[in-house]
Formats: structure tokens, sequence, C-alpha cells
């Protein structure tokens, strides 16, 4: 995919990461853990000084609301398994306030590393500043904080996604009206670096196309119960609408059944992004209403994080690469899956 100008340095990493089913509760820890520290270690947190390479890192995270993160939640744990030297602490929250107080329970027991997804991008910032304050390397997930306070940003393309998503968009009006012109919508993501960044790019490519009209945005939380509720109501408020951007594949979900709802499936289609194996099978299908395109936001990324985060503690680089120390930011690639493609991305297996 062809793209005006997206991310100033993209790194392609491919990490085989074992997707597990994930129930969360509040606090989790490997089941390896007496195996890689002391108790004494474990009570009083890190453990990298005290045990001679052996280190605990904390995982704060969201709490699985929907498959991409329950997906994501599972692929952290299976990476800090494989490790024998690394014990890891995981915790998941519902809200900022939450996630804020677990980020200071991982600080007071003196955690050596801590990988975190925010739940919100403002709202953690001052958490991510108290960890650079104790000297914890953060290595930020998908979401990124108002501060260069961590030491590694690992995520996805956003504004790849919302720029891809909209070239699909105006290509298909093109396709369906022969010209690039229609009435859109968009429902959009939590309050976050990602909706931010998926919205710019959206709006930056079809600003060439004056003819594509924005007619409603509203936010779906990246689920799809508030998705369906928002699409309800643009569905009653608007009787005509050609296209729907949907920043999510599980919210495109909730999309897809209210439109089903007001039996208006022929009317439009949708563009999406997440990689999810469900819309994957809408696109194979072309069930209406068709979703066109899905661009990949893999939950591999937190196995990716853990990753970086033991050799960041290890004082290791990247294999392959002349620097012997891990990059600032790693920003994955935004690959469009269509019905042209589709069948290489099927998964039975895949839990997400």
């Amino acid at each position: 995919m062809r793209r005006k100008s997206l991310v100033s340095l993209v790194f392609v990493l491919a990490f085989a990461v074992v997707l597990s089913a994930c129930n969360s509760g509040n606090k989790t820890e490997s089941p390896k853990a007496s195996n890689s520290a002391s108790p004494d270690a474990s009570a009083s947190g890190g453990t990298g000084n005290a045990a001679g390479g052996n280190y605990t890192i904390g995982i704060s995270l969201p709490a699985a609301d929907h498959g991409w993160m329950g997906a994501l939640i599972g692929n952290a744990k299976a990476e800090a398994d494989k490790h024998e030297n690394i014990k890891s602490i995981v915790y998941t929250a519902k809200d900022p306030a939450k996630q804020t107080s677990d980020i200071e329970d991982l600080i007071t027991k003196k955690v050596d590393a801590i990988v975190m997804l925010p739940i919100e991008s403002a709202a953690l910032t001052p958490a991510a500043e108290k960890v650079a304050k104790a000297g914890i390397p953060l290595i930020v997930i998908d979401r990124a904080v108002n501060s260069e306070s961590y030491r590694l940003y690992v995520g996805g393309d956003n504004y790849g996604i919302g720029y891809g998503d909209a070239k699909y968009l105006v290509d298909d009006l093109i396709k369906r009206k022969g010209k690039a012109a229609g009435k859109v919508v968009e429902i959009s993501g939590v309050p976050s670096s990602v909706t931010d960044l998926r919205s710019k790019g959206f709006r930056d490519y079809i600003k060439d196309y004056p003819d594509v009209q924005i007619i409603a945005s509203q936010p779906g939380d990246f689920t799809r119960e508030k998705a369906l509720k928002a699409m309800e109501n643009i569905l009653q408020a608007n009787k005509e609408i050609d296209g729907v951007y949907s920043q999510d594949d599980d919210m495109t979900v909730g999309i897809v059944q209210a439109i089903k709802d007001a039996k208006r499936q022929d009317e439009m289609f949708i563009v999406s992004s997440g990689g999810m194996q469900e819309i994957y099978k809408m696109i194979k299908e072309k069930a209406k209403p068709e979703v066109v395109v899905s661009l990949t936001y893999s939950p591999t990324m937190s196995g990716t994080a853990v990753k970086m985060a033991t050799l960041i503690l290890e004082g290791k680089g990247i294999e392959g690469f002349w620097e012997k120390s891990v990059p600032h930011h790693i920003v994955l690639e935004a690959t469009p899956v269509t019905p042209a493609n589709v069948e290489a991305f099927l998964n039975p297996d895949s839990k997400y």
C-alpha cells in the first residue's frame, strides 16, 4: 500500500508468540515465580541485582473486555513464561484510577521493568512519569503516553491504519458510484493516541476529496456493544450513508449488527482494522454489509514488548541490528487484508 507520509521509522518485527486464552483477574503471577526468585526477593519486588540475572517484570494492562485485549494479555503472559530468569506480576484494570494504583504498587515492589498499555493516554501519563523517576525502564504498548518518560514504545501504525482505511473507502466509493463522493460515518475508540492518530490519518487522506463528507462521528470505545449503540444512533439520524469507517474490528461486529437490524445492509460498506478472524470470514464471504478491508493491528505486540523488556534488562540489542541496544520506538506495519489476500490470514487456531 502506498501512502504519503506515515511514520518516520517502522520496524517490522516477527516474534512467534503463542496466543493463549485469558480469563484475567485483578492480579496474576507467572506459575514459575518460585523457581526464578526467592520468597524474600518476591516480597520485595525486583530481583535483577540480588539474584544475578533474575528479573521481575510488572505488566499493567486493561481488563479483557474484548477479544483483542484478551489475546494481548495472553501473549504477554506467554512470552514471560518462556524465560526461566523472568518472574512476571500481571495486573489488569477497568479504569485509569485502578491502573494508576497498580503502577504505584509495582513501583513499591521495586520491579526491574514495567510493561504498560495505558487505558487512557493522558490519565496514565503521571504514572509513567513516576516510573521514570523511580529509575525503572517502562515499555509502553499500543497507546502512547503524553511524554517521553518511557524507555520503549511498541505499537501498530495507527496513522497508517486511518490513512489506509480512507484510501480503501475512497477507492470503493469510486467503484460503486463512479466518483469519489459519498456520505461516510466514523466510529472511534477511547480517548488515546491510538484514536487520535487513526482519526488524523483518515482525515488527512480524505481532505483531498471534498465530495467525501463525514456526516457523523461517535465513540464506540473499542467494544462491540458501545459501537452497536453508536451506530444505531447514527442510522436513526441519517437516512443516507454510503460508507462506515470503524477504527476497530471488535467494534465492526457491533456496527454490522446495527446495520442488519436496520435492514440497511445493501446500502453501505465498512472499512476496518484489527485482524480479527470473525471479520476475515466476513471479508472472505463478502457478507452484507460488506467489509472491504481490515488493516492488521496484531495483539502479538505485547509479547514483543515483554521480549524487548528482557533484552533491555540483559543489556542486549535486537539480533541483526548493528546497534547493541533496543530502540526507543517500534512501529509495526499495518497490512491491508482484502478479499484478494484474506486466505493467507485465516487461522482456525487464532484466539482473536
